[in-house]
C-alpha cells in the first residue's frame, strides 16, 4: 500500500492536471463559440450559392465545363483537414483511419498516382510517415481559416483536374453538426456533380420549407445559362474549400473541449478516489499509533 506522503503528492500532481484541462477546455469553447458563428454564417451563403446554380438548370440543359467531366481514374489527389495540435480526443485519429481506407481502396494504383494535400500538422507528419510526399504545408490555414487561402488551395486543384494531372479530387474532413456530434465525412470534389448538389438543395429546401420564400425562378439569363453555371462552378468550388476547413476547424475545438471536459472530470474522480484513500490511511495510522500506547500502558 503506498505511504500517505505519496498519496499526497499524488494528490497535488492530479490537481494541477485538473487546473490545467480544466483552463485548455475553457479555451477550446472559447474558440469554438467564435468557429460555430463562422460556420453558421457560413452555411445559408452556400446553400444560395447552390440555389442559385440549379436554378438555372433545367432538365434539358446540358453543361460542357473542364470540371464536370468523369473519366477513368488514373491519378487522385486527397486533400485530408486535421488539426495542428493534438489533445482533442480521437478527431486526428479517426481521419488518419479514414485516409488508410481511402488509400487502401486505391492500392492499384502506383504512389506516384495519389497526391495528397494535408491541411494541418498531424495529418501531415502521418502522410510523411506513411511514405508520401505532402503536395504542400498547410498548418496555417488549419489554425487559422483563410478565404484566400481557400481559393488558393481550390485554384490549385481546378487547375491540376482541367490539366488532367488529376481524374479526382477527394476530400476527407469532419463535418460539424453540433458540439457533440461531429461526422468524418469523404466526400469528391472533382468532379463536380450537379445533379448531386440539386438533389441535396432540393432536400434542403423541403426539410426547411418555411425558411424558404416561394417565387417563380423564371430568369431572362444572357448570354445563356449555360455560360452563366460554367462561370458559376469556380466559385461553388472555391466556396466548397473555405466551408469544409470552417468545418474541420469548428470540429477540432468542438472534440478539444469534450476531451478536456473528459479530462477535467475524470480528474475530479481521481482526486475523489484517493482522498478517500488518503483519509483511510491516516485513519488507519492514527489507530495503530493508539492502539501502541494503550499497549504499552497496560505493560
Amino acid at each position: 500500500m503506498a505511504s500517505l506522503k505519496e498519496v499526497k503528492n499524488r494528490i497535488n500532481s492530479v490537481k494541477s492536471t485538473r487546473q490545467i484541462t480544466s483552463a485548455m477546455k475553457m479555451v477550446a469553447s472559447a474558440k469554438l463559440h467564435k468557429a460555430q458563428d463562422r460556420v453558421l454564417g457560413m452555411y445559408p451563403y452556400q446553400q444560395k450559392l447552390n440555389e442559385i446554380l440549379i436554378n438555372f438548370m433545367g432538365n434539358d440543359l446540358s453543361v460542357r465545363s473542364p470540371y464536370t467531366e468523369a473519366r477513368p481514374v488514373t491519378r487522385v489527389a486527397i486533400v485530408v483537414f486535421s488539426s495542428n495540435s493534438s489533445l482533442c480526443g480521437a478527431f486526428n485519429l479517426n481521419v488518419t483511419k479514414m485516409l488508410e481506407r481511402t488509400l487502401d481502396e486505391y492500392k492499384l494504383l502506383k504512389k506516384e498516382d495519389i497526391q495528397i494535400y494535408p491541411v494541418g500538422k498531424k495529418v501531415e507528419e502521418t502522410v510523411r510517415k506513411m511514405g508520401y510526399t505532402p503536395q504542400g504545408s498547410y498548418q496555417t490555414m488549419a489554425d487559422k481559416p483563410s478565404y484566400t487561402e481557400a481559393y488558393l488551395l481550390a485554384e490549385t486543384l481546378m487547375k491540376e483536374f482541367a490539366a488532367k494531372h488529376y481524374d479526382r479530387v477527394e476530400l476527407i474532413y469532419h463535418h460539424f453538426k453540433s458540439m457533440g456530434t461531429q461526422v468524418l465525412t469523404r466526400e469528391e470534389f472533382l468532379p463536380i456533380d450537379l445533379k448531386k448538389i440539386a438533389e441535396e438543395v432540393r432536400k434542403n429546401i423541403a426539410e426547411n420549407v418555411k425558411n424558404f420564400p416561394t417565387y417563380n425562378a423564371d430568369y431572362i439569363i444572357e448570354p445563356s445559362a449555360e455560360e452563366l453555371i460554367v462561370a458559376l462552378l469556380p466559385k461553388v468550388l472555391c466556396q466548397k474549400i473555405f466551408t469544409v476547413l470552417q468545418d474541420s476547424n469548428a470540429s477540432e475545438h468542438a472534440a478539444r473541449t469534450i476531451a478536456m471536459q473528459t479530462a477535467t472530470d475524470n480528474a475530479n474522480e481521481l482526486i475523489q478516489d484517493l482522498t478517500k484513500q488518503y483519509n483511510k490511511g491516516r485513519q488507519q495510522a492514527i489507530t495503530n499509533e493508539l492502539l501502541d500506547i494503550i499497549g504499552g500502558s497496560l505493560k
